[in-house]
């Protein structure tokens, strides 16, 4: 399982510094939302050309215009980029065809869709798709929307876990069989970032 690191709501220099201490056990770093929306592409851009060999997600959760955000971000050096999975089945379609034009990557994000729209979805297998726990929602842990989820999923080749992932909530995960979890605050926030994250990529590599 591939750890994604998600480093959102700091400044690019202090995003930098946090990469620096996690890119040795990071597969996937994770432009956040927020911070691209600070920043703007320009963080895309700063942090693909500090780390040009890590693989770099720009979470844009694109949701309209996918042909503009996706080709802007990409252009910009990312290297996987995100759209909302309750986007019309045209944009998603748009987002794909993207990112094959520039042999790129895409992740539908699944925060809030349907049962009934997730079963729509089939056709962009070829995708990373994430089970996403908002974080304005506290009714459900994440373990809940796993085990409530996971089921109709299984015609997807990779799928990815994000929303309060704990070391607590690795050993679910793992059997969940997810190819991709996303953390960001558990290791970004920690005393000791870079300990953090050596943590948890020992858990997701331990198969005990």
């Amino acid at each position: 399982m591939k750890l994604q690191v998600a480093v959102d709501r700091v400044s690019i220099e202090k995003a930098i510094y946090i990469i620096k201490e996690v890119e040795e056990y990071a597969d996937i770093i994770e432009i956040g939302t927020s911070l691209i929306k600070d920043f703007g592409l320009e963080s895309v851009r700063r942090i693909k050309k500090e780390f040009p060999n890590k693989i770099i997600l720009a979470d844009i959760k694109t949701v309209d215009e996918a042909e503009y955000e996706f080709e802007a971000v990409y252009n910009a050096g990312a290297d996987i980029a995100t759209v909302l999975g309750g986007a019309s089945l045209e944009t998603l379609r748009i987002c794909r065809r993207v990112a094959n034009k520039y042999k790129k990557d895409y992740l539908i994000d699944l925060i809030e869709v349907s049962k009934e729209k997730q079963e729509s979805l089939k056709e962009f297998s070829d995708g990373i798709i994430c089970v996403h726990l908002p974080s304005d929602n506290g009714k459900c842990g994440l373990e809940d929307l796993i085990n409530s989820t996971i089921g109709s999923l299984k015609d997807f080749n990779r799928l990815a876990v994000a929303g309060g992932v704990s070391k607590d909530s690795i050993s679910t995960i793992k059997k969940a069989k997810f190819h991709i979890a996303v953390v960001g605050g558990a290791i970004t926030k920690a005393e000791d970032i870079k300990e953090a994250a050596k943590d948890f990529k020992a858990f997701m590599e331990d198969d005990k």
